[in-house]
C-alpha cells in the first residue's frame, strides 16, 4: 500500500497498542482488579502518523547514539541481550533520561493520538450481572480488546483511500481475522449511526514494537495516559497533550450515559476529571 497522504492516493497510517490488560478474574473466579499487579484500567490507543518513515529513522538514530553513549555504559537495559532499550524504546523499561529524549523526538513530528479507556471494576460489574442471567457465559480478555477496537475505529475508517494499520502483537496466536472483524464492526456502527459507507482497503499488520518505530511511539503516549489514570501523575501527559486528539472514557458516565469525550476543546487533565 502506497505511503502517501498529499496528492494521489491517500493512505493513512495507524499504529495501535494497549496499556494495562484485560484480566479481571482469577481462574477460580476471584476478582483481581485492584490487587497488586493488576491494573485498574484497560486503554487502547491509536497513533495516526502523517509520515512514519522520518520518525522511525530518527528513533533508530537516537537509540544508536544512546547505546554508545558512555553515560549509559553498564546500564542493563542498554545491553542487547536484555531485549530492552538497546533493541526498542519501551517507556516502562527506559530510564528517565531516555524517556525525555524520546518524547522530544515524538513532539517534532506530525501525529494525532486517540484512545479508549475502560474502568475494569465497571467491566467486572457488568460481567457479573450478565452471568446472573447467563451462568454459562465465560469472559475472555480478547472480548474487551476487540470491542475497544470497534469503538476506537468507529470514525477512523471512512475518509481516505486506504488504511495501513499496524497492531502490536498480543501473545502467540494470530488474531488478524478477529481484528478484521472488529474493524468491520466499527464500519458497520458508523453506517448505522450516520449512514456513512466506506469500502477503502484495510491492511492489517501485526508486528513487534522492535520492528516499528510507530508502535514504540504509541507506547509512549499510552504510558503517559496510564500514569495519569493509575497514578494521578500528569507531567508526561501534559507534554504530549498538543498531539492528543481524543480520549473516550467510556465508563465515566457522571454527565453522559455514553461516557466522557476529552478533546482539544475539552482537554483531559486531572483538574478536568475532578470537576466532572
Amino acid at each position: 500500500m502506497a505511503n502517501t497522504r498529499n496528492g494521489g492516493s491517500s493512505v493513512r497510517h495507524y499504529f495501535v497498542d494497549e496499556a494495562g490488560d484485560g484480566t479481571l478474574f482469577s481462574r477460580r473466579g476471584r476478582l483481581l482488579v485492584g490487587s497488586e499487579g493488576c491494573s485498574n484500567h484497560f486503554i487502547l490507543g491509536l497513533l495516526d502518523i502523517t509520515d512514519p518513515s522520518p520518525l522511525e529513522q530518527e528513533l533508530t538514530e537516537l537509540r544508536e547514539r544512546l547505546r554508545i553513549d558512555p553515560y549509559f555504559k553498564g546500564v542493563p537495559s542498554m545491553q542487547p541481550e536484555t531485549g530492552k532499550t538497546a533493541i526498542a524504546f519501551h517507556a516502562k523499561n527506559d530510564l528517565p533520561e531516555i524517556r525525555r529524549e524520546v518524547y522530544s523526538v515524538l513532539m517534532r513530528h506530525e501525529m494525532r493520538f486517540f484512545a479508549v479507556v475502560r474502568k475494569k471494576h465497571r467491566i467486572a460489574e457488568l460481567i457479573l450481572e450478565h452471568n446472573r442471567k447467563r451462568p454459562d457465559y465465560r469472559y475472555h480478555p480478547n472480548q474487551l480488546y476487540d470491542r475497544c477496537v470497534s469503538r476506537l475505529f468507529k470514525e477512523r475508517l471512512h475518509k481516505d483511500d486506504g488504511y495501513a494499520i499496524r497492531f502490536a502483537k498480543r501473545g502467540n496466536k494470530n488474531r488478524t481475522a478477529a481484528l478484521q472483524r472488529a474493524l468491520e464492526a466499527a464500519r458497520n456502527n458508523l453506517r448505522r449511526s450516520w449512514n456513512i459507507v466506506s469500502s477503502a482497503p484495510i491492511e492489517i499488520m501485526p508486528s513487534a514494537p522492535k520492528d516499528s518505530g510507530g508502535l514504540q511511539a504509541v507506547d509512549y503516549f499510552l504510558w503517559a495516559l496510564q500514569r495519569l489514570y493509575e497514578r494521578r501523575e500528569e507531567r508526561y501527559w501534559e507534554f504530549v497533550l498538543p498531539s492528543v486528539s481524543l480520549v473516550h472514557d467510556v465508563d465515566d458516565i457522571r454527565n453522559h450515559e455514553y461516557g466522557e469525550y476529552y478533546s482539544k476543546k475539552n482537554p483531559l487533565t486531572l483538574t478536568a476529571q475532578e470537576k466532572k
